[in-house]
């Protein structure tokens, strides 16, 4: 199993009010997070099937609709990293989270 820690906050994002263009300046930031350290960290994947647990760290807990929203453009750059699509057959993506402390956000994410 690889893991990589994401310093990045994520949002509940059908919640947030706020200009389309701020929102894609977000999301774009957490992709391109994402895709390099999870590049960075670790090698290409090895042919097969990949499991992909993406688990939010922050103070408060979503519901699953909101936490599936809130870490989609992680999803994406975590495909980004491994060279495939987010919803090819071959990626299984598990969701999780855990309560941080105050002002602690994060995401990990663990590929096996």
């Amino acid at each position: 199993m690889k893991e990589v820690l994401l310093p990045v906050r994520t949002w509940s994002e059908p919640n947030v009010r706020v200009h389309w263009a701020k929102r894609a300046r977000r999301a774009k930031k957490q992709r391109e997070a994402a895709r390099l350290l999870v590049r960075v960290a670790h090698a290409p994947p090895p042919p097969g099937n990949i499991t992909v647990r993406l688990t939010r760290i922050a103070p408060r807990q979503l519901d699953t609709d909101n936490l599936a929203a809130a870490l989609k453009a992680v999803r994406d750059g975590v495909a980004d990293a491994l060279g495939m699509d987010d919803g090819d057959t071959r990626l299984t993506w598990l969701y999780g989270q855990r309560r941080g402390e105050p002002n602690e956000y994060a995401v990990m994410v663990e590929i096996e």
